[in-house]
C-alpha cells in the first residue's frame, strides 16, 4: 500500500511534532501530504511552520481526521488518555489507537510511564530512525 497521507500529532508547544515534520519534508518533500494534528492552537501552527501541507487543532480534529491517515506519527502519549498535561482526551486516545493507520509512537513521555527495555535516545536520533527503518519505503 503506498502511503499517501501522513498525520503527525502533538500537543503543548509541537516541538516534537515540528522535529518530525522538518525531517519528513526533507527526505519526502511534497510527494506525502503531512497532516498536523495539534492538541491546542500553538502546537498546531508550529507544525505548520516546520511545512505541513495541513492543520488542524482540537478533540474533533484528531478524532475526524485520524480514521482518514495511512501513518500516525507522534510521542506515546498521544495514546494515553490524560498524557500531555490533560490535552490528551479519552476521545483523541481511543480514536487513535482504534484507527486503521499505522501508528509509530516514539517513547517521549512526561508521564509518570517508564518502557521498559528502550533506552533513552535524543530526539534527532529517534526520527532518523523512525525514517530510516520505519519509513524506509517512502521517496526521497
Amino acid at each position: 500500500m503506498a502511503i499517501r497521507q501522513i498525520g503527525v500529532i502533538d500537543g503543548q508547544g509541537g516541538g516534537i511534532g515540528s522535529a518530525i515534520i522538518r525531517k519528513l519534508k526533507e527526505r519526502v518533500g511534497e510527494q506525502v501530504e503531512i497532516i498536523a494534528l495539534g492538541t491546542n492552537a500553538i502546537a498546531t501552527a508550529q507544525m505548520l511552520k516546520a511545512r505541513a501541507n495541513r492543520g488542524a487543532s482540537g478533540e474533533s480534529a484528531i478524532v475526524q481526521t485520524v480514521a482518514k491517515l495511512d501513518v500516525i506519527i507522534g510521542p506515546i502519549g498521544i495514546v494515553l488518555a490524560h498524557a500531555m498535561m490533560g490535552e490528551v482526551t479519552p476521545a483523541i486516545a481511543a480514536a487513535i489507537a482504534g484507527c486503521p493507520a499505522k501508528k509509530l509512537l516514539l517513547p517521549l513521555t512526561q508521564e509518570n510511564i517508564e518502557i521498559i527495555g528502550v533506552a533513552p535516545t535524543p530526539l534527532p536520533q529517534l526520527v532518523d530512525e523512525l525514517l530510516q527503518r520505519h519509513l524506509g519505503g517512502l521517496p526521497e
